[in-house]
């Protein structure tokens, strides 16, 4: 599939796929890159439908691990306003695609966005949540986050008082983009209800793939991923 490497100011990105005027735009998570087998499963299926697709790296990720710029959603929210509105007027057709963290980010970032619809994988649909389910595991007070400014966990995420006090500050109030979810039976980041709750409350459609977990990576679950993808593009 052709490939072709572009900067949108200072951020790394690929355009899959053959001119179009057709486009999603794709968003990875946490420990992924903008070529992870996510967006090229995405890609292919887009391409076979005469759409392109954009994806980028997020800081710290990809072709910017060096990147002194830090992934949390000050930084996150305003890159992918900058990407989104550089694509504005070059496509007629914007849709959404965005793996877990990169969910999350997309939900600040796009809300009231001219977005036609969006795909979610594995979504964070409430960081507050997540963060204080990781205090609790970890026996990390309010008081004490607050005072010491970062601990680090057992599972290398690091808990942040600024990036706890932003997602205080900003929750998730407006989601009108057409919502398709595909969500592991046993993720363990973003619990059920958590999701389910988002679905009733933003008219979101859920499927819930037996036995899998928050990240999709086996053949059987890239399977998946393609077939809700294929099921729910014209949908």
């Amino acid at each position: 599939m052709k490939q072709q490497s572009i900067q949108i100011e200072h951020i790394p990105a690929l355009l899959w796929g053959d001119a179009s005027d057709r486009l999603v735009l794709a968003v990875h998570g946490s420990g992924s890159h903008k070529a992870d087998v996510p967006v090229s499963t995405l890609a292919e299926i887009a391409a076979a439908r005469g759409w392109q697709v954009l994806s980028f790296d997020l800081p710290g990720h990809g072709d910017r691990r060096a990147d002194s710029a830090q992934c949390v959603p000050q930084i996150c929210v305003p890159e992918i306003q900058t990407v989104f509105h550089a694509l504005e007027g070059r496509w007629n057709r914007i849709r959404l695609f965005a793996n877990s963290l990169g969910a999350y980010f997309s939900l600040l970032a796009l809300a009231g966005q001219s977005v036609e619809r969006a795909w979610f994988l594995s979504p964070v649909v409430d960081m507050r949540r997540l963060i204080e389910n990781m205090m609790q595991w970890f026996g990390v007070s309010k008081e004490r986050l607050r005072t010491e400014g970062q601990i680090g966990t057992p599972i290398g995420q690091t808990l942040s008082w600024d990036y706890y006090r932003y997602v205080c500050g900003h929750p998730v109030e407006r989601w009108d983009i057409p919502t398709f979810i595909l969500y592991g039976e046993r993720d363990e980041m973003c619990e059920r209800d958590t999701v389910e709750a988002f679905t009733d409350r933003f008219g979101a459609k859920l499927t819930i793939v037996p036995g899998s977990e928050h990240y999709f990576h086996t053949p059987g679950q890239i399977a998946a991923l393609r077939g809700w993808l294929e099921r729910t593009w014209d949908t």
